[in-house]
C-alpha cells in the first residue's frame, strides 16, 4: 500500500493495559465511522505495515482501543506513536457542502458573485482556526473555513462557493501592489 493512497486516520499514542493493547487518537469529526475496523496501515520506517485487528473498543470518543492478532511484544512496541493510515477507498462518500480537505485541493473558491478568490493549494489544519491557503494569480490568500460561510461545493466543476467578508481579499491585492 503506498502512502499517497492512503489517508491519515491517527496516531497511537500508548499502550493500554497489560495484554499487548494500544490506544489509537483518531484524527476524524465522525469516529462512528471507524467501529468496525478490521485492519489498519502503520506507519514503520517510511513503509506502510499492516496491522489486523482482534478486538477493538472506544476509550474516549475519538480514541480507540486496540488488541492485534498474532502480536508480540515486539510488534506492539514497534507501533507506539506511530502514524496510522486507511486506504482512500474505505472513506464514505460526502455530499452537500461537506467536504474532505485532501478531495478539495485544486478546487477554486468563489465568492457570492462568483469573482475568483483562488485555486486552493492546500489546507492548514494543525492549528484551532483552519484555513485554506489559496493561490490567486501567483500570490497566496488565506481564507478561514468557516462552515457558515460555505454555501456551495460543486464536485463537478470543482469549485467552493463561499461568503468571503468584505474586504477579504483587498487586504491581498493592497500587499500584492505594494510589492510591485
Amino acid at each position: 500500500m503506498r502512502k499517497e493512497d492512503c489517508y491519515f486516520l491517527g496516531k497511537i499514542t500508548r499502550r493500554h493495559g497489560l495484554v499487548g493493547n494500544v490506544i489509537l487518537k483518531m484524527d476524524t469529526d465522525q469516529p462512528e465511522f471507524y467501529r468496525n475496523l478490521e485492519s489498519i496501515f502503520v506507519e514503520i520506517n517510511g513503509l506502510l505495515v499492516p496491522f489486523f485487528i482482534d478486538k477493538l473498543g472506544y476509550s474516549k470518543r475519538d480514541t480507540l482501543n486496540l488488541s492485534f492478532k498474532n502480536s508480540t511484544e515486539a510488534l506492539v512496541d514497534q507501533s507506539i506513536g506511530r502514524n496510522v493510515f486507511l486506504p482512500m477507498e474505505t472513506l464514505p462518500p460526502l455530499s452537500g457542502k461537506k467536504f474532505y480537505y485532501h478531495e478539495v485541493i485544486g478546487f477554486e473558491i468563489k465568492d457570492e458573485n462568483d469573482q475568483n478568490c483562488g485555486i486552493i493549494k492546500e489546507i492548514n489544519d494543525s492549528i484551532t482556526q483552519h484555513y485554506f491557503i489559496l493561490n490567486l494569480n501567483g500570490k497566496e490568500v488565506i481564507i478561514p473555513v468557516i462552515k457558515d460561510w460555505i454555501l456551495d461545493v460543486n464536485r463537478e466543476e470543482k469549485f467552493i462557493k463561499m461568503q468571503v467578508p468584505e474586504g477579504l481579499l483587498d487586504v491581498y491585492l493592497i500587499n500584492s501592489k505594494k510589492d510591485e
